[in-house]
Formats: C-alpha cells, structure tokens, sequence
C-alpha cells in the first residue's frame, strides 16, 4: 500500500474531544490499510482524570479479539508490574501507539507483526487527542515504538529508560521496556532482574 492510501487519521478524529467521543469515533477510521484485516479497533481503557497515561505499541491477538488493551499475557505482566510499583491501575490510562493489531498468519495463529513507522504515523492524530483529553502528568511509553509516537523520534530503550525526559506540552516522559519483552524471559535467566526494572521505571514515573 502506497502512502497516499494511508491518509492518516486526522479525518475521523473529532476537534477538541474527550476520551469517550474518541472512542466512540475510532472505529470508523480508516487511516491507514490495518483496520481492514483486524477484528476491531482496540482504543483504551482509563479515566480522563488519569495523572499517569501508559502508551504501548499496538494491540495483540487477544486485544484484538477483546477490543480492550494489555489483556493478554503481556497485560499480566504489567498490572503484576504495576502493583509492585504501588500503582493502582484503575487510576492510569492505557492506550497504545497503533489501534489494530498488525499480524501475519501462520496457519491458524496470528503472529504479531510490529508496526512500521507509516502506521504509527497514520494514527498518531488519535494519540496526539489522548494526550490532549487526559493531560497526563507523565507519560510511560512502553517500548521503542511507543516513545517514537510520543517523542516523535527514535530512541534506544536501553539508553534512555528508567530517565525522566520533558516532553514538548510539558509532560514528563518516562521510557521504559514493553512487558511482552520483559514475558519472553519467563521461567528463563534474567527474569527477576528484567521485571524488577520494569516496576523501577514505573515507580519513576508514579514519583
């Protein structure tokens, strides 16, 4: 697909929203090629009030199949890593970079397939109306590709995390490692230390 077939989603997001317009509008974007092979829009979950908004990369397969973010194992992960840091996650925002599952099929599973730049790209005016709804305090940006969408550049995890960095509307970003990568490590050498991190970028945001 070419990018003029990725308009981008500026044209469904409605001016100067709260958070429940937004979602009510997101299923009908159609931004850019992923929604056509996704099961739904996966949006967010969250209050408006939220001081602390957690920003991933994009849905997964049970997201995706559930309509709501961080269900899945990954989601255990973080809510695990969210209690340790003493952050209640009723009071946080969860949103993701890219709003449908991007995958290749493998048989009958479907395996995650990280979003390109054109995608993050193609759906950032919906983030962009997040941030402006909520007005988080901090932001966490879980991964790589979520502190591209919210820095607009790219950064090294590794270089960067756990840092507190101002971002351009007077947010605080704080970048940290996704859980899925933190899941990959279960049961194997590095776990605690992988998860331990995870829950001291968080208290570094909450703090």
């Amino acid at each position: 697909m070419t990018r003029t077939e990725r308009p981008g989603a500026q044209e469904w997001v409605p001016p100067e929203a709260g958070v429940d317009a937004l979602r009510d509008a997101a299923p009908g974007c159609r931004g850019c090629e992923l929604w056509a092979d996704a099961t739904q829009v996966v949006f967010s979950v969250g209050s408006e009030q939220a001081r602390i908004m957690l920003v991933g990369e994009q849905p997964g397969d049970r997201e995706d199949r559930t309509g709501e973010p961080f269900v899945g194992p990954a989601g255990d992960v973080l809510d695990d890593a969210l209690e340790a840091a003493g952050i209640d996650r009723a009071r946080v925002y969860l949103t993701n970079a890219v709003k449908h599952f991007r995958f290749t099929e493998r048989g009958k599973r479907r395996i995650h397939k990280t979003p390109g730049v054109a995608h993050v790209e193609a759906c950032h005016p919906w983030l962009e109306a997040e941030l402006a709804a909520v007005g988080p305090e901090v932001v966490v940006c879980l991964g790589a590709t979520a502190a591209r969408a919210v820095l607009g550049y790219d950064v090294r995890v590794g270089e960067v995390r756990g840092q507190v960095i101002p971002g351009d509307d007077g947010t605080r970003v704080v970048v940290t490692t996704h859980p899925s990568a933190v899941l990959r490590l279960r049961g194997r050498p590095g776990w605690d230390e992988a998860f331990d991190a995870l829950v001291e970028d968080l208290r570094t945001a909450a703090g």
